[in-house]
């Protein structure tokens, strides 16, 4: 991962440390020498912000990227993650599926390094590069295939105090997006879209429950149930499912689209007890402009892989996330399609110093500061 840019201009100037890290193979497709791809790497972040991004086909390239970006690359859990509530659960008057569950998540935590050394993790720092694929949509039942040719590549930055609380940049092929939650509400929005900032209720960052965050994950399938047995990459895996009640589905939904349904699995390995694979569904109902109701079902499926301890907790560094969106109503055929996304880890710190509450605070939305600017000439 690229972490510093050198000074161009000046031989014995110093180098600037760059907002998101970038892979490798992203900075080797920028030009055929060094200089030359610093350069054009210069001209990109200096034309975050230019106009020339509105031209109709650089405008329909950044939708694009920022699709593959907001839905496998940031994508939200419509539900909270509370860190008071204690990892262990008492098994009295439960199920037996609730009770096997209950042991389950007591050997997760044991395997990512035991309840004091994932009480001691208070804040995180997390960088790494991706890889994003996707087909385009087909209607119906017909085939399809990830276009492999097409791949996005990029790097993040990663920022958390507790679920609630987290900041993310994450720059693919020239497109950026930062979105966070600061407690209060959940953001997102991009350095290439001259638009206001989305917002929503506070919601944790699926990526974290790919392997990142095992306390978090220890406390969101504490109510889980056992509902049977896998094999997931030559592994024999508990599932635990969990589903999301009325009631948050009702106060995670918006004034312009509903949740009608959101189920989460994880599958845990019975000879190491680490989570293997993570899966959710959900179903989203949509009112168009034409007061038509568009319906979006959304299939993700992630695979962790190469553990590491890393202060004493054991954390994923690498895995593969699978995404399946069908799109139907609004008097039209159903649409399908997948993307792919293959990430890993850099580097991992916990117990960031510095980090406040105006860490992660939303930017202020560019209409506005358009506005403020043209008042002040």
């Amino acid at each position: 991962m690229r972490k510093l840019c050198p000074n161009i201009d000046k031989e014995d100037g110093l180098e600037t440390v760059l907002e998101v890290p970038i892979p490798e193979d992203m900075f080797n497709s920028m030009g055929s020498n060094v200089t030359l791809r610093w350069q054009n790497m210069l001209t990109w972040m200096k034309a975050q912000t230019s106009d020339k991004w509105s031209a109709p086909i650089i405008a329909g390239r950044l939708n694009e990227l920022r699709f593959l970006l907001y839905l496998v690359g940031s994508p939200l859990i419509p539900l909270q993650v509370q860190l008071g509530n204690s990892i262990h659960r008492p098994v009295k008057d439960s199920s037996i599926q609730a009770s096997t569950a209950k042991y389950i998540i007591q050997q997760y935590v044991a395997a990512t390094g035991g309840q004091p050394a994932l009480s001691s993790v208070h804040s995180m720092c997390i960088t790494g590069g991706v890889k994003i694929s996707a087909s385009e949509f087909h209607q119906g039942d017909e085939s399809m295939e990830v276009k492999k040719s097409t791949e996005e590549l990029g790097g993040f930055v990663l920022w958390q105090k507790n679920p609630d609380l987290w900041c993310l940049e994450l720059v693919v092929s020239g497109c950026k997006v930062i979105c966070g939650s600061n407690g209060k509400l959940s953001w997102r929005n991009s350095s290439n879209q001259q638009a206001p900032v989305s917002k929503g209720p506070p919601r944790p960052l699926r990526r974290f429950l790919q392997g990142l965050d095992p306390r978090a994950t220890a406390i969101l399938f504490a109510d889980a149930t056992c509902i049977g047995e896998k094999i997931i990459s030559d592994e024999d895996c508990f599932i635990l499912k969990l589903e999301t009640s009325p009631a948050i589905r009702e106060q995670q939904s918006g004034p312009n689209f509903e949740i009608i349904h959101h189920t989460i699995w994880g599958y845990f390995s019975q000879r190491s007890g680490l989570l293997i694979q993570f899966e959710d569904s959900r179903l989203l109902r949509m009112r168009t402009k034409n007061d038509e109701d568009v319906f979006w079902e959304t299939s993700t499926e992630s695979v962790m892989e190469d553990y590491k301890y890393v202060d004493n907790v054991n954390v994923a560094h690498s895995g593969k996330t699978r995404v399946t969106v069908i799109r139907y109503g609004e008097q039209s055929s159903n649409h399908k399609r997948e993307l792919e996304e293959t990430w890993k880890i850099d580097e991992v710190d916990f117990n960031v110093w510095g980090l406040t509450m105006e860490s992660f605070l939303p930017p202020a939305d560019p209409v506005d500061c358009k506005k403020d600017k043209n008042n002040n000439m």
